[in-house]
């Protein structure tokens, strides 16, 4: 066990022939019990210091787990929106690329449609110039019948008078 400065004060010397000065011993005795109080009481606050420190040290070790465990968790969450972003963007091209095939698809099955009619609308004006064409022949035939020749041979009078004279 260490000495205290009490034992120093309370110790004893046997006394002998021709010894030391009695005053000078106390004397030193006196200064080592102060510089030995005083080194006790440093150590003390010192121990305190350490405790303190050590108390911070434990708080600054928490608060380093915890934001490491925080970083952790973030780099973890930024991982997982990354994903859940790419399977976004690959359903969003999907669903576009779709919607593409559609409209493409769509387009396509319109412009048959259209060249149908208007190959449809080509046999038509066909049938319709040929039947125009026969009609207009026909018409001009019926002009250049001699049957017109013949109307106006008939006298007008000639029949005029055969009504006047059966009144």
């Amino acid at each position: 066990m260490p000495l205290t400065p009490l034992d120093i004060h309370n110790k004893e010397f046997n006394k002998g022939f021709r010894g030391y000065d009695e005053d000078e011993v106390n004397g030193f005795l006196d200064q080592v019990i102060k510089d030995y109080e005083i080194t006790i009481r440093e150590k003390k606050e010192l121990e305190s210091k350490v405790l303190e420190m050590d108390d911070k040290l434990s708080h600054f070790i928490n608060i380093e787990d915890t934001l490491n465990k925080s970083i952790l968790i973030a780099q973890e969450a930024a991982e997982e929106v990354k994903r859940n972003a790419q399977k976004e963007a690959k359903l969003i091209i999907k669903e576009a690329e779709k919607n593409a095939d559609r409209i493409i698809n769509e387009s396509l099955s319109k412009s048959r449609k259209i060249a149908m009619e208007i190959e449809e609308l080509k046999k038509q004006s066909k049938v319709f110039r040929t039947r125009f064409q026969m009609l207009i022949e026909a018409q001009l035939d019926l002009l250049k019948n001699d049957d017109w020749d013949h109307l106006l041979e008939y006298e007008v009078e000639s029949i005029y008078d055969n009504e006047e004279s059966k009144y």
